[in-house]
């Protein structure tokens, strides 16, 4: 990567910080990368500049406190923030917030490692396809030419290609000619669409893979496909490395529009991240790249804007407008993405600004356009995608749910990632916790959340209206959790586990009233949400008659916890189902149908998009959802 003397110029004297050199020495342990930064510059800053991943979900703001890192050579003074993020002893031991902590002198910086392999899910309902890939191969053995047969080689080609009848590539050409006599004219065809990518020597045709990207705004999945027999070769999951950036869409458009060299910087990471898991799944596989003939892409508006380069400002603002919905065409190459040069790219197009190519792809798995059942399709994340209908008509929309449920603006939360507490089942008596990897708990992602709040509110430890009842009231009603109910400051907190001794809140895993509160507004926002589409439609709440949850985290919220909350409609729990990866599902299928590809594009005309930050109502609503439902 650029180093930071060639991306930040100096002043003409050259003479850098007033009182202070020009330029800073740091090195980030373990790994000892060593860069050197302009002085004044934040470590949070430093290290992203240079790669170095940061754990953060704010972008760098402040406001998540979670780029913990720890100066090991002469830490300065900590911030105001510093001191509510660190115990005493921490910032006696140089620990730091990397976003707060300015590089003044030299030093050492050990960076805790970030999750890059978060829990995900990487499979999700789908349906049978009729398997017609657009990748065809087509063995030929051609005629050679002589004085009497004088045909060109592209037109030899071609005419052997009567069923397919394609176009040829300029690239082809130029190595046409070599190809067919190195291999006796006995050579294989790649076709895709109607274009010859590639003539290959002698019979490949029981070699063909397509890669199925879910680019997400948090996690990145790719399933490598063995486009012959329609089934996965092999799947793997990885952070996006956008992540230092911020958790959600508005934190990488903000940075966008304060950095104008920001763009570069996030279109280059989200393409690492496609060709990282493109090599990953091939290796897996025991596929070569240059096997790999097409990609399929489904991601939101601002995650598909961002890896093209395309300017994602104006998805940040009123009236949230894309630069297209459909996109030309566009090949693997210009995502980044090492596997045949003349790979094509299908790259799912958006409903609007905030139902994107990923609930297009979603749709396409859950058919939801060709089931006569009312279904409600809800994609639960910092932005939630909600969509309801059946074959005869479908609307969506988008509620603003905040990045709770991905562990963020959470006190003790974190991703889906080893040590993350999942589920949580609480009795009058005990608060049982699973934690992700068999590990210890170091934190609490989105669905140990919901699982903790339901806890509550059922115990009626938490009151309908998200306010921890008093003291006495719950050593009545759960005795054995009483002494978990206390207090941090003047916050009141409900400690899920102690890291240390009991009684040291400060050093434990604990929700506190402001983590509620989160939680109220994402589920409010989400209720609002269905509710406006199903007054829209005219129906009521008993009218829906199943409910999927999409996406990593519906995969891990419990149904019945999802009801108990008001996320969804109260209706029979067996109603409610995990869908998965949709969005990869639904990637998958573009890849292995045509006939499924065409009904891709076809949702475009078929789903009526309703805009709720226009409503004058939604305000109101939104309040009226906030409590608990009794």
């Amino acid at each position: 990567m650029t180093s930071v003397d060639d991306a930040v110029a100096t002043d003409a004297g050259g003479t850098g910080h007033p009182g202070g050199p020009a330029r800073v020495d740091l090195v980030f342990e373990p790994g000892e990368r060593r860069v050197r930064v302009p002085h004044g510059v934040t470590l949070f800053d430093a290290a992203s500049w240079n790669g170095i991943a940061i754990d953060s979900t704010c972008g760098g703001h402040g406001t998540c406190k979670k780029c913990k890192v720890r100066v090991l050579d002469a830490p300065g003074d900590p911030s105001e923030l510093d001191a509510r993020a660190f115990t005493p002893d921490e910032l006696r031991q140089g620990w730091r917030l990397a976003c707060r902590a300015q590089a003044v002198t030299d030093a050492r910086v050990d960076v805790p490692p970030l999750a890059t392999r978060p829990k995900a899910a990487t499979v999700g309902v789908g349906r049978q396809v009729i398997l017609r890939p657009a990748v065809q191969k087509r063995y030929l053995e051609l005629a050679e030419p002589s004085l009497s047969d004088q045909v060109t080689d592209a037109e030899r080609v071609l005419a052997a290609l009567d069923d397919l009848e394609p176009r040829i590539d300029l690239d082809v050409l130029r190595t046409l000619g070599r190809v067919l006599r190195a291999a006796d004219y006995r050579v294989t065809a790649v076709v895709v669409d109607d274009v010859l990518i590639g003539v290959e020597p002698g019979d490949t045709t029981g070699r063909r893979f397509g890669i199925a990207f879910d680019l997400g705004t948090t996690t990145v999945v790719a399933t490598l496909l063995d486009l012959s027999t329609g089934t996965p070769a092999a799947v793997a999951s990885v952070l996006n490395a956008q992540q230092p950036f911020g958790a959600d869409v508005i934190s990488r458009i903000s940075a966008t529009m304060l950095d104008p060299a920001a763009l570069d910087r996030l279109r280059s990471l989200a393409q690492q991240t496609l060709a990282g898991l493109a090599a990953e799944v091939c290796a897996q596989g025991g596929a070569d790249p240059a096997e790999v003939y097409e990609v399929a892409l489904a991601g939101n508006a601002t995650m598909t804007h961002l890896v093209l380069g395309i300017d994602p400002e104006p998805l940040g603002m009123a009236p949230f407008i894309m630069a297209t919905r459909l996109f030309p065409e566009v090949l693997a190459a210009d995502l980044g993405i090492a596997v045949h040069p003349r790979a094509r790219a299908v790259v799912f197009p958006a409903f609007g600004a905030y139902v994107g190519g990923d609930i297009t792809a979603g749709l396409l798995a859950s058919g939801m356009d060709r089931d006569a059942r009312i279904r409600l399709f809800v994609d639960i994340g910092t932005n939630c995608e909600i969509v309801l209908g059946n074959r005869e008509w479908l609307l969506a929309t988008a509620a603003p749910a905040g990045p709770a449920f991905e562990g963020a603006a959470i006190r003790c939360g974190m991703r889906a990632a080893d040590g993350a507490i999942e589920v949580v089942t609480m009795t009058a008596e005990k608060c049982e916790l699973t934690i992700i990897g068999d590990a210890e708990p170091a934190g609490l992602c989105g669905s140990g959340l919901v699982d903790a709040v339901t806890g509550l509110v059922k115990l009626g430890l938490l009151d309908p209206s998200g306010r921890f009842v008093p003291e006495e009231r719950a050593a009545a009603l759960a005795p054995g959790l009483a002494g978990r109910l206390t207090r941090l400051g003047e916050e009141r907190v409900f400690v899920l586990h102690w890291l240390g001794s009991p009684g040291d809140v400060a050093h434990s895993i604990y929700l506190s009233q402001r983590d509620v509160r989160e939680l109220q507004f994402a589920k409010a926002a989400i209720a609002t949400g269905w509710r406006i589409l199903l007054e829209e439609a005219g129906l009521e709440p008993r009218d829906i008659q199943q409910v999927l949850l999409a996406g990593s985290f519906g995969s891990y919220l419990s149904p019945a916890n999802a009801i108990r909350l008001g996320l969804v409609p109260e209706i029979g729990v067996l109603r409610v189902v995990s869908a998965g990866n949709v969005a990869g599902e639904g990637a998958k299928m573009a890849l292995l149908s045509l006939r499924e590809r065409a009904g891709g594009l076809a949702l475009l005309e078929e789903v009526r998009y309703v805009e709720l930050s226009d409503r004058a109502d939604f305000n109101d609503r939104f309040v009226a959802q906030l409590p608990f439902p009794g």
